[in-house]
Formats: structure tokens, sequence, C-alpha cells
């Protein structure tokens, strides 16, 4: 007789990662979304498509835009280099040698008008706002945590925060802005129960050795973030493994808008349409459908209709309605999702103008989401993050 093997139980590990709000490509969102913000402090009815480049001491801010006024735009325009230089000294920069130099660097502003041809879809001569692109978007939220959000970006999005209270605090005078985040959890039968590693890895002063920040961080950034009761008895924790690192920022790599889309979003928990949302105003749906995807997952999970959703909306440029809508519970559902699908298309307005008018977005709030993430915010005031 063949020995029977009982069964086992069902895990896997998960990882997701952050990064600090001095990272090169966060500089960059922050760059983008200040100018968004200033744009609509102005106009809030202002076209905003804002990219921003850093390398070494050289920051390029360009993009196209459109106003009611054209005495914003120069205004803005003429503002954007102030603002920039700001953004820069609030992530913690003040030398070239460590990153980059606020006050020295160079500051390229590059800013055209909006093309007729996308404004003609977008204000459309029937008064209804179409789309400002095509393309799909994905929202997500689950039961793991209280913010309905994946564990392992909740807490690899705290690793970074608490980095910046300690180096802005004086806690770590001699932390510096740029930082990553990296935590594993090992899930069983679905939910996260441990956590299995942690990577942190922190930009600091010359002169400070590795042994000394590896036992300061551990003390006061990763043993107040990661409770004991979470770690595995295999817990790991790795603390700048490469060694020193005292060049970041700019400095140490380039960054551009839109290259941190996962750590914005469910860090790979869930789809990710492709669009960033940094510097774009919210006639783009590549910003307000995410926003208003994430608002329709949140719903589902916090009225009890589904421990896990996932929401799919895609639109083409110039159209108003969506050309789909998709609700997924993972079989986690107290019905079926055709049905949840239709109850939240009854409730709520799907086109742009729908969703701008449904979470209030025309108003300068987007630069403090361009560090730390979108979603399950606790310290923000986000209207997409409101459970009705």
């Amino acid at each position: 007789m063949s020995k029977i093997t009982p069964p086992t139980e069902h895990f896997h590990l998960f990882t997701s990662e952050s990064v600090s709000e001095g990272h090169p490509d966060k500089l960059a969102d922050r760059i983008s979304d200040r100018i968004l913000d200033a744009f609509l402090e102005r106009d809030p009815h202002s076209r905003v498509a804002c990219e921003t480049m850093l390398a070494d001491q050289c920051v390029i801010v360009a993009g196209e835009f459109k106003t009611r006024r054209l005495d914003d735009f120069h205004a803005v325009r003429d503002s954007a280099e102030i603002l920039v230089r700001q953004v820069l000294r609030d992530a913690g920069y003040r030398s070239a040698e460590t990153g980059i130099d606020p006050d020295a660097c160079e500051i390229q502003v590059r800013f055209n008008g909006q093309s007729r041809e996308i404004s003609q879809g977008v204000d459309r001569p029937d008064g209804i706002l179409g789309a400002g692109d095509q393309g799909l978007m994905f929202g997500y939220a689950c039961d793991e945590t209280p913010e309905l959000m994946p564990a392992p970006i909740v807490y690899a999005h705290r690793l970074v925060r608490r980095q910046a209270e300690a180096r802005k605090s004086g806690l770590l005078p001699w932390l510096g802005p740029d930082a990553k985040s990296q935590v594993t959890f090992r899930y069983s039968e679905g939910s996260p129960v441990q956590i299995e590693a942690v990577v942190l890895s922190t930009q600091h002063d010359a002169g400070i050795g590795a042994e000394m920040l590896r036992a300061e961080v551990r003390t006061h950034i990763i043993d107040p973030v990661i409770p004991e009761a979470l770690r595995s008895p295999a817990f790991r924790t790795l603390i700048n493994p490469t060694g020193s690192f005292v060049t970041g920022g700019p400095k140490g790599d380039a960054g551009l808008t839109g290259r941190k889309i996962i750590v914005d979003t469910y860090g790979g928990a869930a789809p990710h349409g492709g669009g960033a949302f940094s510097g774009k105003d919210p006639s783009k749906v590549d910003r307000s459908a995410a926003y208003m995807a994430r608002f329709l997952a949140k719903q589902i999970v916090a009225r009890g209709w589904a421990r896990r959703a996932l929401v799919q909306l895609a639109y083409v440029i110039g159209m108003a309605e969506p050309v789909s809508f998709m609700v997924d519970t993972f079989g986690t559902g107290t019905e079926h999702c055709s049905g949840i699908t239709s109850r939240l298309r009854r409730e709520f307005d799907l086109r742009p103008q729908g969703i701008i008018d449904a979470l209030d977005l025309l108003r300068p709030i987007y630069y403090p989401t361009a560090a730390y993430g979108h979603f399950g915010r606790t310290d923000l005031n986000l209207p997409w993050e409101v459970v009705r």
C-alpha cells in the first residue's frame, strides 16, 4: 500500500516595495504634482500634463498646459523654477555632493499649450466632458489591513515614512532623503500571517559606519514599525546590504515622473493599466478613473459585499462613457460579480465629469499624494478613500 501524504498548508510569499520622498523618481513625481496644484490653484479647469526629469544637478520640467486665462499660464510658468527649488528643499536636499543643490542646480522649464486635437476631444461641443486619453485603469481593495490595502505595501510605506520622520525630527539627523524599503509577507490560505523579511536601504552622511547605521536603523525605524507578533521565526532584516550609501538623489540616479506606479498603487498585488498619476489633471482618466476604481473597490469591501475586489474601467479619448466596467471578487463575494457591477453602475456616474464631481477633484490636493502612495492614506483627507 502506498503511503498517504497528508495535505500541506497552502502558502506563498509576496513582496512589495516603497521609496522615500527624496528618491529621484519621487522627486520627479512631486515636482510634477506641485506644478499641477499651482495650475489648479489659479484655474480649477486647467488642463495639465507635466513631466519632470532630474539628473545630477539638472531638473527639466516640461509638458502641455491649457488655462482659460493666458495670464494664469504665464504666472505658473514664471514661478515654476521657485516651485521646483522648494520641492527639493522640502525633500531634504541641501548640497550637490549628497544629491542635488536646490539653490544652485540648473532648472529648465519647457511649457507648451495643449494640442487643439486633444482639447477638442475633451471639451466637446455638446458640453459633455470626454476622456482625456484612452486606456484601462484598475482599482483594488481587500480586508488585509484597516486601510483595506494589501499588507506588504502598507508596511513598506510605513518604513520609509518612519525613515523620513527620524531624519526630520533630529532623531537620526545623519540620514539622507533617499531611501527604499521592501517587505515580504508569508500568506497562508490567502491571508497575510507573518513577515519573513524587511529590506531598508537609506542614504546617510559620510563617516557613518555600517555597524552603527544598522543598529540605529533597526532600533529606531524597523522595530517601531514591524511588530514582534508579525515576525516569522526566520525573520530577517537587511539594512543597506551593499554597504555605504552617501550619494543619493539625482546625483546617484536619474529620476523620471511616473516610474514608480506600483509604489503609487498596490505594491504589485493588483494589475496596473500602465498610466501614471502625477502631473495629470483630472480630465486624464489615467488618474481620475484609477481613483474612481479604487473608490468603487473600497465600497465593495467596506460594505461587506466581498473580502477582495478588483475593478477595471476602460475609456476611449474624446468619449464620455467607459467602454468597459468589470468587477472581480475572486470568489469572496456575497453575490455574483455581475450583480455588484449593476448596483455600482446605477449608483455612480462613471463618465469623466461624473467622477470629477463625485470625488471633487478640481482642487490642488495632489502634491501630498506624490509620496507614500495614493491609496490607503490615513494622514490625508482623500475623497477616493471615503466610504459611502
